[in-house]
């Protein structure tokens, strides 16, 4: 059996030819890698950047409201003072939160040393009047001569001058007397209005000036809501407009307007409007409170929550436009307004008909292509309009 060796330069000529091959069957491999990307997307050689769903802005009725926030506070607030000077506190009759009625009698001071004056006044009445008699009855007499030449016209003065006195000292008496018997009745506080005991600093024993507060009562028990709103605003909110207020507490009141402020406060530009609370509620003089005025209803168009994309302080949403046979997602810049639950309001920049990317906008850049899958997603106009859970929200202006 014999063997051929083959000269060594043909195993050279050999390896020399496939590394002249590499780079042939390389190059056909890539281009079979491209004709099967190819396939992905029939109409454009790049790859959608996200499988979008369509939907459109709907018409649906919103109310107007106008937000605020203020102190409850009391509707009117009297201080029961002493009129009585240097006199003591017997008997403290009522206590912070105590409900009171006009006329009841709330404290007394030590009236022993005004009701001594009072009958050492009452005495000199007495003593006047019956000087005064004396005095009149002279003069009447003396009057009845003045003819007869009895008296001479001076005399005839004399006691006429005497009568009159004495009956200038009986007014003064009385006058005295009156007095006396005001600071008597001084010595009693009564309560000015039905209402409320919302402080007492009256002590039993203590001796009082005249002046002195000893009390505060909310009259009539009544409380207000005093809301700042913002001076644009003012001209919107009407006397009777209906507001419903939230307590710190969480408790929910229906009011109305009573009053709207004829200045605004230079520091923070608001206006107060001064709402009537209900009677008997929980709410507390001094407590915070937020509300809403409720202005009536407006036919608006509204989108998802989802819909919208917040950038750079901005609200877009995104529009799906064909352009080269491919579907492009354009970045479009909208102003909302009040929400409900899931809907928001959009005040600008879409109209009814144009076909907006539902969800996944957060994901997507202006000008990316997207693969709209079939059907689209429509807003249902079955959203309930509530009155207690809608919300003002403006994107800024450039």
């Amino acid at each position: 059996m014999q063997f051929s060796i083959k000269p060594l330069s043909s195993y050279v000529i050999f390896n020399k030819s496939l590394m002249l091959l590499a780079p042939l069957l390389l190059l056909l491999a890539i281009d079979a890698y491209a004709d099967k990307t190819k396939q992905i997307d029939p109409a454009s050689n790049v790859t959608p950047a996200l499988t979008v769903t369509l939907t459109q802005a709907k018409q649906v009725t919103l109310p107007l409201k106008i937000f605020a926030n203020g102190n409850i506070a009391a509707w009117q607030e009297a201080i029961i003072g002493s009129e009585a000077n240097g006199l003591r506190l017997t008997n403290v009759l009522v206590n912070v939160g105590d409900v009171v009625k006009k006329g009841d009698l709330l404290a007394d001071f030590s009236a022993e040393s005004i009701i001594a004056e009072l009958n050492q006044a009452k005495a000199n009445l007495m003593v006047a009047e019956a000087q005064g008699k004396e005095a009149i009855n002279n003069a009447d007499r003396a009057r009845t001569l003045l003819n007869t030449g009895a008296l001479s016209n001076q005399q005839i003065d004399q006691y006429t001058t005497a009568a009159d006195s004495a009956k200038a000292r009986i007014e003064v008496a009385k006058a005295t007397v009156a007095a006396q018997q005001i600071r008597l009745n001084n010595t009693k506080i009564f309560a000015p209005d039905s209402g409320i005991i919302s402080s007492r600093s009256a002590t039993v024993g203590a001796v009082v000036g005249t002046g002195t507060e000893l009390f505060k009562l909310i009259r009539q028990a009544r409380l207000e809501w005093r809301a700042e709103v913002i001076s644009t605003d003012v001209t919107k909110i009407k006397v009777g407009t209906v507001a419903i207020v939230t307590a710190a507490d969480g408790a929910i009141f229906k009011a109305k307007v009573r009053k709207i402020s004829p200045t605004v406060d230079l520091e923070t530009r608001n206006t107060l409007i001064y709402v009537d609370l209900p009677a008997n509620t929980s709410a507390k003089a001094g407590m915070f409170a937020k509300g809403e005025f409720f202005m009536g209803q407006t036919i608006t168009l509204a989108l998802e929550q989802q819909t919208l994309v917040m950038r750079d302080g901005f609200t877009y949403v995104f529009v799906v436009k064909t352009t080269d046979g491919k579907q492009v997602a354009k970045q479009i810049k909208v102003q909302t307004g009040r929400r409900m639950g899931n809907l928001v309001e959009v005040i600008s920049g879409i109209t009814p008909k144009q076909m907006l990317i539902a969800t996944g906008g957060a994901f997507l850049s202006d000008n990316d292509i997207v693969k709209v899958v079939p059907g689209t997603i429509p807003l249902s106009n079955k959203h309930p309009v509530s009155s207690t859970n809608i919300s003002t929200n403006k994107s800024t202006k450039k």
